[in-house]
């Protein structure tokens, strides 16, 4: 990898966009670096706010990334992170994109859900949010969807727009159940780190020792994917909410369409009947027949 350095970062850090491969390929990059952890979270942090609004939520997502996946390195991007995220999070809830505090909030989720930070920080993360009390850390069996949810959901006042619709599906387009990649990665786990009747064929340290790193890399790698599943679940039901909304609106809209459309069809016919009248009265008049295209 290329050294590292205070312009080096700064010009990645101006590169990076918001697919999924940019955001991994910085991160590797980090945690590569991660003796110039402290240097690393300042210029983050410096960059982040200078950033365009459009590219601020980003940031977090690297940050989030680097977080989780150094953690089997050393604690040290999760301890220097820890004195600017709560002003980061602040930054980009005030300053970056409207509705990004749903992205904001699933970060937020899955700090609690995987205890990343303790809890008077993530508390402290969450008043930045919304204010209300610390959501309830939850299990990935308990991030199940249930369909008689959405009838108890309060609907929007409005309808929601097209162009909302539109962004809200093309996110799915990157949703974790459409990573082909990742997915052949959990098909391709060894049996052994599966199955406890295998245990037995453990006779000495050294095969224990691996087999405890491909445990501990595939806890890393389900519990990483359950989690973007559980988000893209929340996802999907957010937007089957959304839609019904949507298409209710568009019935009450045809409904009312139809209604003026009755109605000025008999306007119209009411119209028709006062120019045929007119004319028969017109043609009757003394002066001769009425000419139409007067």
């Amino acid at each position: 990898m290329s050294a590292f350095s205070e312009a080096a970062l700064e010009k990645k850090l101006s590169e990076l966009s918001n697919s999924q491969q940019s955001v991994q390929t910085l991160s590797l990059w980090l945690i590569h670096h991660r003796k110039h952890s402290k240097t690393i979270v300042n210029v983050w942090f410096s960059e982040l706010r200078k950033a365009q609004v459009s590219r601020k939520l980003t940031f977090l997502y690297l940050a989030n990334d680097v977080i989780q996946n150094s953690k089997r390195k050393g604690p040290e991007f999760t301890q220097d992170f820890a004195p600017v995220i709560v002003d980061a999070f602040k930054h980009v809830h005030r300053e970056g994109e409207e509705g990004c505090k749903k992205q904001l909030g699933r970060i937020l989720s899955i700090w609690q859900e995987r205890t990343v930070y303790e809890n008077n920080l993530l508390d402290q993360l969450s008043q930045v949010l919304d204010g209300e009390k610390k959501a309830k850390k939850r299990s990935y069996e308990e991030i199940q969807p249930d369909d008689e949810d959405f009838a108890s959901q309060s609907s929007p006042a409005e309808p929601p727009q097209t162009a909302e619709l539109i962004r809200a599906l093309q996110e799915l387009e990157n949703a974790a159940s459409g990573d082909s990649v990742l997915r052949q990665r959990i098909s391709s786990l060894p049996a052994e780190v599966q199955d406890t009747s295998l245990l037995h064929r453990i006779t000495d340290k050294e095969s224990g020792e691996r087999l405890s790193r491909l445990v501990e890399e595939a806890c890393m790698l389900l519990a990483d994917y359950s989690g973007r599943l559980a988000a893209e679940i929340d996802d999907r039901k957010q937007l089957t909410r959304t839609l019904t909304v949507f298409l209710q609106s568009q019935k009450d809209g045809l409904v009312q369409n139809e209604q003026k459309l009755e109605e000025y069809k008999r306007k119209l016919a009411r119209v028709t009947q006062v120019r045929k009248e007119l004319r028969s009265r017109l043609n009757n008049l003394p002066g001769g027949r009425y000419n139409s295209s007067n």
